[in-house]
């Protein structure tokens, strides 16, 4: 059995990524499943089913300064979901703030960065991180080699 780590960037612009540790050049990711203005629960659930990770590392968020109440409750509402699936197909999981895992890779907050860093690490997945807009991606796949090499005791 191949060990899986899921990593979530929560939020409706976020992601998921599926990181195998024992074949370290294999990630899977994917921006987060949303519909209509909502991040969709179901869409999580089925990708989560499918995948049998055996841990979650979600990224501990928190609402910023000078962030508008409706983006907050919205951004709230997302984490709350995202909570919900993986506690619900009772996976474990793990809290990281962005802090801590970006201190693990050498990260400033510049998003950027951690494409960069992605595309470095899991060149044969150049095509999913490729875009400015795919930043997300490799900060979920990042979120999720951290847990493994953290918590799972992986190193790769």
């Amino acid at each position: 059995m191949t060990i899986c780590i899921l990593g979530i960037d929560p939020g409706q612009g976020g992601a998921l990524a599926f990181y195998f540790p024992e074949l370290p050049s294999r990630v899977s990711v994917e921006d987060m499943p949303v519909a209509g203005d909502h991040v969709d629960a179901a869409g999580i659930a089925d990708r989560i089913r499918q995948m049998k990770p055996d841990l979650a590392v979600i990224e501990a968020v928190h609402s910023m300064p000078k962030q508008g109440v409706a983006s907050s409750f919205k951004f709230g509402r997302s984490f709350g979901v995202v909570i919900g699936v993986v506690a619900a197909l009772q996976v474990p999981a793990r809290y990281v703030s962005p802090g801590l895992w970006k201190k693990h890779w050498r990260l400033s907050s510049d998003k950027e960065a951690s494409r960069a860093l992605a595309l470095q690490l899991w060149p044969a997945n150049a095509d999913r991180f490729q875009r400015k807009k795919d930043a997300d991606r490799a900060e979920a796949a990042l979120i999720a080699r951290f847990g493994a090499e953290t918590f799972a005791g992986g190193a790769a």
